[in-house]
């Protein structure tokens, strides 16, 4: 059973990164939402995803880190200024609950600049046992499920309400005029970029899908983030009869691109999240990760299917099958 708790009118959650978790989060804000309509919810995110929050209408206030920043120059007048800043800010907006969905000591120190009671996972559910010893409240959740889930678990024990058994709702909606990019009318978004090379799909695969799309009469949109995306990307259209390079795009307004898009393909990154939760049909492909815990997650109304994992190479047509089957192309 799980004891009600009294109305609350402010709540704190703590989920600073990276992309895909902070994604992972969102659910969360419409669970604790339809069990107290009125509390107030701010949340604290590191400054590069700060975006994510701010699209979703049941966040009141967001407020940014600069952890990795801040680890850079650790001295700096700035960085002090900056925690001093946070510090103050956190307590003049007295709390009456702190949530750390996040589970590691860097959120949890940031969750302890709040007065307020604390509540986080238990040493046996948490990533980082240490940071369990600076919650006033532990909850236990299990660690053989994937993260959306799991974090629905624990703001439902924190909270004292019973785990929503609806699929989740992620809540957000793209806002950002993209008119300027004059994309194509039907066009499948291609999230080549990834953190590691080793979660790469070869330009070659997403050559040969460009052209099969193409026979679908679909282009192929391929945004990037850094040099060596921008390249692979022009690679990529420079050998494909449609496929289309972006400028360089802030979060927001590639979020509206995915928006538009008639469907996701892509490899281990926060974007397919973001796919996800923006209710854009998703493929994700997995080369060296295991998607069980933290792949794509499937909301209210969204299509959302992992394919491959570690040491595993998905074809062409493996993607292209399962594009068919659910009639995206």
């Amino acid at each position: 059973m799980y004891a009600k708790m009294p109305p609350m009118p402010r709540l704190l959650i703590i989920k600073t990164t990276s992309l895909g978790d902070v994604i992972h989060n969102l659910p969360v804000i419409n669970d604790i939402r339809t069990q107290h309509p009125d509390m107030a919810i701010d949340w604290v995110v590191e400054e590069n995803f700060a975006d994510i929050p701010r699209l979703h209408p049941g966040v009141d206030n967001v407020m940014t880190v600069a952890m990795r920043r801040w680890r850079k120059q650790p001295f700096a007048a700035q960085t002090w200024r900056e925690i001093a800043a946070l510090k103050q800010q956190l307590q003049s907006r007295n709390y009456d609950l702190v949530l750390d969905t996040q589970g590691l000591l860097k959120s949890a120190m940031i969750s302890r600049l709040a007065k307020a009671p604390h509540h986080g996972y238990d040493r046996h559910s948490i990533r980082e046992p240490l940071a369990a010893c600076l919650y006033n409240n532990k909850h236990k959740v299990s660690r053989e499920q994937h993260a959306v889930p799991r974090i629905r678990h624990l703001a439902a024990q924190a909270l004292g309400y019973p785990m929503p058994d609806n699929l989740p709702d992620y809540g957000i909606a793209a806002t950002a005029d993209i008119s300027a990019l004059q994309l194509p009318q039907n066009f499948v978004v291609g999230l080549h970029g990834s953190s590691r090379d080793s979660k790469l799909w070869p330009v070659d695969h997403w050559i040969a899908l460009a052209a099969q799309l193409y026979t679908n009469g679909l282009a192929l949109v391929l945004p990037w983030g850094s040099q060596a995306e921008h390249e692979r990307a022009l690679e990529i259209a420079a050998k494909s009869a449609q496929a289309i390079v972006l400028p360089r795009l802030g979060l927001n307004q590639l979020a509206a691109v995915i928006a538009a898009a008639h469907a996701a393909v892509g490899v281990d990154t926060g974007l397919m999240h973001l796919a996800v939760a923006l209710k854009i049909p998703s493929v994700a492909i997995y080369t060296d990760t295991d998607p069980a815990l933290t792949g794509i997650y499937p909301g209210a109304g969204s299509t959302a299917v992992n394919l491959g994992g570690r040491q595993q190479l998905p074809g062409v047509d493996e993607i292209s099958r399962c594009l068919a089957n659910h009639q995206l192309i």
